[in-house]
């Protein structure tokens, strides 16, 4: 069968190269510090417009576990809006020039990045991005890959 010029224009070709431990690394410990600047910023926005709730907000933060479950959810919905809003980017991931895709390449929808974030509150969740290469649950559970954008060709 003989190609044609427009073939060759619709046929993409997609090569996927995973993101780097290091990369990784560095993709969650910035992410982490950015969440927690969010998560501050809101403390002080809600502090300063209901002030009457502090009350609320203290005894959420003088229970431990009730506090570990709100971070883990707010931290959730933060991975979710910012993966979700710029499709598959955090600010690690355009500091390291990453990006989650699916795993044809595509760029991952909000729900995605949403499960992508609430699977990171799965207990040792860390400990399973540690193999070579790097594939933790949140990866793998959503079927989606954080690649090396320098690396790798995805589709338009």
């Amino acid at each position: 069968m003989e190609t044609t010029q427009a073939d060759l224009l619709t046929d993409e070709i997609v090569s996927i190269e995973q993101a780097s431990s290091g990369k990784r690394l560095a993709n969650y410990l910035i992410d982490l510090v950015s969440f927690y600047a969010m998560l501050f910023i809101f403390g002080i926005m809600i502090g300063l417009l209901f002030p009457e709730s502090l009350g609320f907000w203290n005894g959420i933060a003088e229970n431990v576990w009730l506090d570990r479950l709100f971070t883990m959810c707010m931290y959730a919905v933060y991975m979710a809006l910012v993966e979700g809003i710029f499709k598959g980017r955090t600010l690690g991931k355009l500091i390291t020039g990453t990006r989650a895709v699916n795993e044809d390449g595509t760029p991952i929808s909000f729900i995605t990045g949403f499960g992508r974030g609430l699977i990171h509150a799965v207990p040792f969740c860390a400990f399973s991005a540690l193999g070579t290469p790097c594939y933790p649950w949140h990866d793998q559970w959503t079927k989606t890959y954080v690649v090396d954008l320098k690396l790798s060709v995805l589709p338009a």
